[in-house]
């Protein structure tokens, strides 16, 4: 049997109990090692989980998926995947290939992998869109002043939240990876103002607001 098991985003303990029952039996764990990043090391989960795991690399899994497959009739295998493996595309190729779908596939290119930015490289991008929109004389849909929020490594102990202006998000450090940018649209409610008061970007932007719960 072949599981496909998801560890979340935070760290080694984000694994529900069910997933780490399995893990421990199965007689090869592969962790899917190139669509995101977890804020531990293989060395943190092999240590938690009491087994040692098969670094899957694209090429494994897209090129080379029969060697995960191999004998998956006979024992149990377990896929570890960041987040959840249903929404990552690398797993499509290994569930066509269980469908004995190879002829759908062969020849295209079925993923790529993604370029990750942090939030200010996020709002640079965003702002000069913006003013290219200005300089053709178009009205842009998101301003200078629009209100964002970044947030930074949800779910761990390090967690950072930053509210403010697409402006401010240009110049906030929020440490490492993964990041998310949220563009707010229309009008607030109070209580969300309020909130995000909490987080909002101080003057030295290097100090932004750290949450341990959202």
């Amino acid at each position: 049997m072949l599981y496909l098991i998801g560890l979340g985003l935070g760290d080694a303990k984000d694994i529900t109990v069910k997933g780490l029952e399995v893990v421990k039996r199965c007689n090869r764990v592969y962790l899917e090692a190139y669509t995101s990043v977890l804020t531990v090391g293989k060395e943190a989960l092999e240590e938690f989980y009491g087994r040692k795991l098969i670094l899957a690399d694209r090429e494994e899994v897209e090129q080379n998926a029969d060697n995960i497959l191999k004998d998956a009739d006979l024992s149990d295998v377990a896929f570890l995947v960041v987040g959840d493996p249903f929404g990552t595309l690398c797993l499509l190729d290994i569930r066509v290939k269980e469908q004995s779908l190879e002829n759908l596939i062969k020849g295209r290119k079925i993923y790529e992998p993604p370029s990750y930015m942090s939030v200010n490289q996020a709002a640079q991008q965003l702002l000069e869109i913006v003013q290219n929109q200005r300089v053709r004389g178009e009205e842009p849909a998101i301003t200078e002043e629009t209100l964002c929020v970044g947030l930074a490594r949800v779910g761990a102990e390090d967690q950072k939240i930053a509210a403010g202006t697409l402006q401010q998000m240009r110049t906030v450090d929020l440490g490492g990876p993964l990041h998310c940018l949220i563009i707010t649209g229309g009008s607030m409610h109070p209580l969300e103002t309020e909130m995000l008061n909490l987080f909002s970007i101080p003057e030295d932007a290097s100090e932004c607001h750290h949450s341990d719960a959202l």
